[in-house]
């Protein structure tokens, strides 16, 4: 073999385990960010009194988390436990900020009479 083909086999080979690592990073960066948020959101939730549901803006989960509104959205909308909901203007009756909050998952019933 050439040296030239040589070459070309070994870049193959580093491109493909740079894409594999590059790929793995990506998906540990995303569920490390999600987890980040739901457990912020579950200690706000459980620490909230009053009339606080333990909802937050994503203004103010920007500040606290120190994520880019797009990576709160994110990873939001990747989450099963995060609702989203909107807060409406009392004056116009829009809606003008979106409230993150965290909602515990139910385990499913089984319907009677199934094992």
């Amino acid at each position: 073999m050439t040296f030239l083909a040589i070459a070309a086999n070994i870049a193959a080979i580093l491109t493909a385990v740079f894409a594999a690592w590059a790929g793995i990073y990506v998906v540990i960066d995303l569920r490390k960010k999600r987890r980040k948020l739901e457990d912020y959101l579950q200690q706000v939730r459980s620490s909230a009194t009053g009339d606080d549901k333990g909802q937050r803006t994503i203004l103010h989960l920007t500040a606290r988390l120190g994520l880019t509104e797009a990576e709160i959205l994110h990873a939001s909308f990747r989450s099963k436990r995060i609702i989203r909901t909107l807060a409406a203007n009392k004056e116009t009756g829009r809606a003008d900020a979106m409230l993150l909050g965290y909602e515990k998952i139910q385990p499913k019933q089984m319907p009677d009479g199934d094992p």
